[in-house]
């Protein structure tokens, strides 16, 4: 398990944020996801030291934040959702002094600051000063700096932040580059549902400063099994005609598309059955998925919040 929360509670202000979680973590990469004030930023950055907890704790990497955050953060890497450079420093300089600060070596810090800025695509640029970047390089200057001393974990807050369609699909490949290390666990947060899709195996999704979703994404689409979709050959009719009386709701797409919804007291092996009775032929039937916008506006449309 690489995140474990126990009991985490934090008040800002008097106001309590996130609200008594619990749960441990061991997926790959998670994507963070909720609406706007739901406590995402704050977790962030209650892992990486940033707020103490009130009430509870929470451990990364089997450390406690209470007690263990100077090894924490030597063993993760973060990439805030807002600039965080000095504008007046070239990239190889700024990357070198963060490997520095994270524990390496000076010229061990030197070495992995070059190859890491090359691996990000700025190796051509990495003699310039950041204040003259753009947008885009300074996303990948930010990336550099969270993995830039091997971490094994590494948190992304918004990394697509503001990018163009090209730098946005360069930053979705070096994340699954990452990711598919099997090395390095990630959590990404992102107000994108599809960077979320496009990298993560895991979702939470936070409401009100509470879990209300935690799942695996594939085994969560894979649940969703009484949503079908038909293609048969034959004369349909008498077919929808024996499933609707076993409380099947059916449409029509053409000739032999059917789309169909099946009551919780019918299985599959009833509607090859029916298809026999009626000489019908089921070439095909696919399961309806939710996507990753479904499991989230179920989440959200619930009046507990939960699935």
């Amino acid at each position: 398990m690489f995140i474990e929360l126990e009991h985490l509670g934090v008040k800002l202000g008097g106001r309590p944020i996130l609200k008594d979680l619990n749960g441990r973590f061991a997926g790959r990469c998670i994507g963070l996801l909720g609406p706007n004030g739901a406590g995402k930023t704050t977790l962030i950055h209650t892992l990486v030291g940033f707020h103490s907890p009130t009430e509870g704790t929470a451990r990364v990497l089997g450390l406690d934040v209470r007690t263990g955050m100077r090894e924490i953060r030597h063993q993760i890497g973060y990439m805030p959702e807002n600039d965080s450079y000095v504008a007046g420093m070239t990239a190889i300089r700024f990357v070198r002094m963060m490997a520095e600060l994270a524990g390496l070596p000076p010229e061990a810090a030197m070495e992995r600051a070059h190859e890491t800025l090359f691996h990000v695509g700025l190796g051509e640029a990495r003699y310039r000063k950041l204040g003259t970047y753009s947008l885009g390089m300074k996303q990948m200057a930010k990336l550099a700096v969270a993995i830039v001393h091997g971490p094994r974990t590494v948190i992304l807050d918004e990394p697509t932040n503001g990018l163009d369609p090209p730098g946005r699909q360069r930053m979705i490949q070096l994340i699954r580059d990452i990711r598919d290390t099997r090395e390095i666990n990630l959590i990404i947060s992102s107000h994108l549902l599809r960077d979320i899709e496009e990298t993560c195996d895991d979702v939470m999704i936070l409401k009100n400063g509470e879990i209300v979703v935690y799942c695996n994404l594939e085994e969560q689409r894979k649940a969703n099994k009484k949503f079908l979709q038909l293609e048969a050959r034959g004369n349909t009719a008498p077919f929808l005609e024996a499933v609707e009386k076993l409380g099947c709701e059916c449409a029509v797409e053409g000739n032999r598309k059917i789309k169909m919804v099946l009551p919780e007291t019918v299985e599959i092996r009833d509607l090859y059955r029916a298809a026999s009775d009626f000489s019908i032929q089921i070439r095909r039937l696919d399961y309806k998925r939710d996507s990753l916008q479904d499991i989230f506006l179920k989440a959200m449309e619930n009046k507990n919040g939960r699935l």
